[in-house]
């Protein structure tokens, strides 16, 4: 049994004198992921859960970087989300952060969008991380707990005989993990050791979740005790809902001055260890000072590469980095007031450099599963392309307890707000929406044909079209970009973007070229010119779509444009623009026009084909319309002067 007084010792020496390994170890393999069986069947009901989750998540971050543990709940009712996230007490602040920052991108896998699983855990052998539609804070045992068991390699023994030295280390681990069970409730729930006999030593650390303390948290390592007992292995984890216990045949924990619990050395008296360390902590201090400037960068290096590979170089050599601590600051920490709107991948805020210059930050939410690609996108491929309708990188923070992505401030919101939240903006002129249709179309005709690489942007929109203080528009978000090789004439890749801007063939057969931009962009012209969002996803509710298309196949193409503009437009070039945004949204991808063309026909240089039928609007039917009527094309329906509801026979002409 160890002396009441030990821990605190460990304690002392291990503030002082830190293990090397402290700096580059946050031991974030993944051991298990164990996901419930209850789902949600309903789609508005998972989605609020989802938007719980992720509320959780961003939640729990702060709480974790500052005490390396956390709990939350988000919601109410059924939809409440309760998250819990914690780091193994030997870890650093800096390894903690890793370690859970990896977690929360792999617990993703339990919360499929389709499935709405209401309940997941993740055990790395660093952090735990948890959530749930239930209070689980203060338990201890459930049905899911488990026990994983395996090999780490050789042990660390000398004796020949294999056998033999298979018994000793076996019976010295159940001595081990017995011990540590005992002695771990009355240490603040955590403690690491080893048991060394006849040359066979074993490592061990067993730790219980914040909240789960006492009475709860012997039950809960007592249970792991004998669970983990049936594991032959030189390697053995129990895993419970309220507790973690590992034992090894290598030293994995970064505690310099563990514990020998028993064996050789478990008869030890505390004057004879104080004596003992006091010796050795001068000599500790001197060395661990040395190495830990020397190993510090190296080994920090190190392992930002393994994590961003060539694209850390690419940000190292350019003057694209910046320092987390200095952005931070220019957020006042990331302070609500400054913060500017949330996306899927996270959330921006308004900053002030040193410099003075304003700009805006985007903090990438780890509890996604495309933080990567998004970080990689924006750095990687739009850093080295410019043009005046794109908006401007210009730096990131790669190595921080999070990434950051720094651009060019654009103070005049995004169109999302000047068409669906009126309330707050000033309704836009007929020569501001002109401008801005002609700078997307510049803008995107850049990426697809001008740039020296081609660009798939996937997730045009009303949200990703920011505006300049004199409307000149921004394409912003490239997180879900694509590079587009030119010897290919599509690319076959997992469906990303938003509903109701994705073409059809791409949301079918997963197929994407430069024509899924330009069906985005149709839409999003349609939606400028009417002041109204396209509503194809709303059930019994006719799309913004189907109607200027009824609308453009009776001539009355003018009845769809802005009534806020009241009439203060010219009608020929607004029945123009429409017919360009269903020229553009056309079913079949071969009859859009390239981008380029757009330009043109925007700028009145290029005559405008009747367009065919766009698709997803045939009532009562979910199948994809790839043509107009059958038999027919429609005249085009510029015809400002008739109100007619009725279509003649004159408007219609068989093929």
């Amino acid at each position: 049994m160890i002396p009441s007084s030990v821990p605190f010792l460990l304690l002392f020496l291990s503030f002082f004198a830190p293990a090397p390994c402290t700096l580059s170890d946050p031991r974030a393999q993944r051991i298990a992921l164990l996901c419930t069986n209850r789902t949600e069947s309903s789609l508005s009901a998972r989605q609020v859960f989802i938007a719980n989750f992720l509320a959780a998540m961003d939640t729990l971050t702060p709480m974790t970087t500052a005490r390396q543990h956390g709990a939350v709940a988000k919601g109410s009712g059924n939809a409440t989300v309760y998250a819990k996230g914690e780091c193994m007490k030997d870890l650093s602040q800096s390894d903690c952060n890793v370690c859970l920052a990896q977690c929360k991108t792999q617990l993703l896998g339990c919360l499929p969008f389709q499935k709405g699983t209401r309940g997941g855990r993740l055990f790395f052998d660093g952090c735990y991380l948890r959530y749930d539609d239930y209070n689980f804070f203060a338990e201890s045992l459930d049905d899911q707990d488990t026990t994983v068991c395996g090999t780490s390699g050789s042990s660390n023994n000398n004796n020949s005989d294999s056998a033999n030295s298979t018994r000793i280390y076996k019976a010295n681990a159940l001595e081990l993990v017995r011990n540590l069970s005992e002695v771990a409730p009355k240490n603040d729930g955590f403690l690491v050791g080893s048991v060394e006999r006849r040359n066979v030593s074993v490592y061990g650390l067993a730790q219980c979740w914040e909240l789960v303390n006492g009475s709860v948290c012997s039950k809960c390592l007592a249970d792991a005790a004998t669970r983990i007992a049936s594991c032959a292995t030189q390697e053995g984890r129990a895993l419970n809902a309220g507790c973690y216990l590992r034992y090894s045949a290598h030293k994995f924990y970064n505690n310099s001055t563990d514990v020998a619990i028993s064996g050789n050395h478990g008869q030890r008296s505390l004057p004879k260890i104080l004596a003992a360390s006091s010796a050795a902590l001068a000599l500790l201090l001197v060395v661990t000072t040395v190495v830990f400037f020397i190993r510090k960068n190296t080994v920090s290096r190190r392992r930002e590469r393994r994590q961003f590979g060539a694209l850390l170089d690419r940000v190292n050599k350019s003057k694209l980095n910046m320092p987390y601590e200095i952005l931070e600051k220019a957020t006042n920490y990331f302070n609500d007031a400054n913060k500017l709107g949330q996306g899927g991948s996270g959330s921006v805020y308004k900053g002030v450099m040193p410099d003075g210059i304003t700009v805006a930050i985007k903090r990438l939410s780890f509890n996604t599963t495309q933080w990567a690609d998004h970080f990689f996108n924006e750095v990687n491929l739009i850093s080295g392309i410019q043009h005046k309708n794109l908006v401007k990188l210009l730096g990131c923070s790669i190595t921080g307890p999070e990434s950051l992505l720094v651009y060019e401030y654009v103070p005049n919101l995004s169109l999302y707000d000047h068409i669906s939240v009126r309330r707050i903006c000033q309704p836009l002129t007929w020569v501001i929406r002109h401008k801005i249709i002609l700078g997307i179309a510049e803008g995107m005709a850049y990426l697809h044909e001008e740039s020296h690489v081609r660009v798939i942007h996937r997730d045009i929109k009303l949200s990703n079209i920011l505006l300049e203080e004199d409307f000149t528009p921004k394409i912003a978000d490239f997180g879900l970009a694509r590079l587009f090789p030119e010897d290919k004439s599509h690319l076959s890749t997992a469906i990303a973007g938003t509903l109701g801007y994705m073409a059809p063939e791409y949301v079918i057969l997963g197929k994407l070229s430069e024509k899924a931009d330009v069906y985005s962009f149709g839409v999003l012209v349609i939606e400028i010119v009417s002041g109204k969002r396209n509503s194809s996803l709303i059930m019994n509710s006719s799309s913004l779509l189907q109607t200027v298309w009824s609308l453009y196949g009776s001539n009355r193409l003018f009845e769809v444009v802005d009534p806020t503009l009241y009439g203060a437009f010219p009608a020929e070039e607004a029945c123009k623009l429409l017919q360009i945004g269903l020229l553009c949204a056309q079913a079949s991808a071969e009859l859009r026009p390239s981008m380029s063309v757009v330009v043109k026909m925007v700028n009145h240089n290029h005559e405008i084909p009747q367009p065919t039928q766009p698709p997803f609007i045939n009532t009562g039917s979910s199948e994809v319309s790839r043509s107009g009527l059958p038999g027919y094309n429609f005249q085009p329906g510029c015809n400002t002067q008739s109100s007619s509801n009725t279509m003649t026979e004159s408007q219609i002409e068989p093929r």
